[in-house]
């Protein structure tokens, strides 16, 4: 950190968290507004302007760009966004307030029922979860099934590509009748809808291993599964892992219309249920508490790729 410049971009997210408290400081509530002014947002910026300013002075003192410091022009300027978000709905009053609610009524609605939507989210949690162990697992076998053996590539193959391009959500009707519960239902939408990708991920990538590793195989001896396991797998897994995250992205999808069919609990449920109520403070709650969660778990998919596939440092990847 020897520039004006680094020092500039370091402080730049502590700076617009800072004009961003003055501003919900100075200016005056609007006269429509017709909520009371609550201290939640002051507190939430408070600490970012705390938290922010430590991450600096440990950049200064480590004498290390990190992530940090990287970010630190998206950090402040996404808080400047929320700055103005909050002067044309709390402040100035341009937006509906019912359908746009300022950031302290979001906030209020985390500390009044943090505990009911974090209960709905480990839900939505456990759906996917056990969803996505029957889905993966599934997509796997059947594209080594597909992929490796001849005869049931003659007799599967077709079957995944007529159902698999049909989206998930389009067998509702048949997933409410052939299940005895909604949360059944739900797991057969969502694991169809992981199913497809990595089956067809996995057969590709089984399919386009070089053949000069089976030579080496067959040279060494290998049965039938040494070579599935031991070669064609981990050969195809950087295939695999892009099928999952397909999977993923679609399975976030089809969760939120599959928690609509009738669970009592779930995210999905959550936001559904106050937008009917017109609760849409509690909707926004519901769609942070989404865009969080969703993010930590594609990052934690990337790093459990990045472990499994060490081996491939130097090559590009999805």
């Amino acid at each position: 950190m020897k520039t004006a410049k680094d020092y500039y971009r370091l402080f730049f997210t502590s700076s617009a968290i800072l004009l961003t408290i003055l501003a919900q400081l100075l200016i005056p509530k609007s006269a429509v507004s017709f909520t009371k002014i609550q201290p939640w947002y002051l507190y939430f910026l408070w600490i970012s302007f705390a938290l922010s300013l430590i991450a600096a002075l440990f950049s200064i003192v480590s004498h290390k760009k990190g992530n940090f410091y990287h970010k630190s022009y998206f950090i402040g300027t996404s808080y400047l966004a929320l700055a103005i978000y909050n002067l044309v709905t709390e402040k100035l009053g341009l937006l509906p307030e019912i359908f746009f609610p300022s950031p302290n009524k979001i906030l209020a609605v985390f500390v009044k029922s943090g505990p009911f939507i974090l209960k709905c989210d480990l839900f939505s949690l456990r759906l996917l979860a056990i969803s996505w162990a029957v889905g993966i697992a599934l997509g796997l076998l059947t594209g080594v099934l597909v992929g490796w053996f001849t005869s049931f590539n003659y007799w599967l193959d077709p079957i995944v590509k007529i159902l698999g391009p049909i989206p998930s959500t389009a067998f509702v009707p048949l997933a409410l009748t052939a299940f005895p519960t909604s949360f059944a239902a739900s797991i057969f939408l969502i694991s169809l809808s992981v199913w497809f990708p990595v089956t067809i991920l996995t057969n590709s990538g089984i399919q386009n291993v070089k053949k000069t590793y089976f030579e080496v195989a067959d040279t060494l001896g290998a049965t039938t599964f040494q070579k599935i396991a031991h070669v064609a797998f981990p050969a195809s897994l950087p295939n695999v892992f892009v099928g999952i995250f397909n999977g993923a992205c679609t399975s976030f999808i089809t969760l939120m219309t599959a928690e609509m069919l009738g669970v009592k609990y779930g995210i999905g449920w959550y936001i559904n249920w106050q937008r009917e109520v017109l609760g849409y403070a509690n909707v926004y709650a519901g769609l942070i508490t989404i865009a969080v969660t969703f993010s930590l778990i594609i990052t934690l998919l990337f790093k459990v790729r990045d472990r499994l596939l060490s081996w491939q440092k130097g090559f590009i990847k999805w």
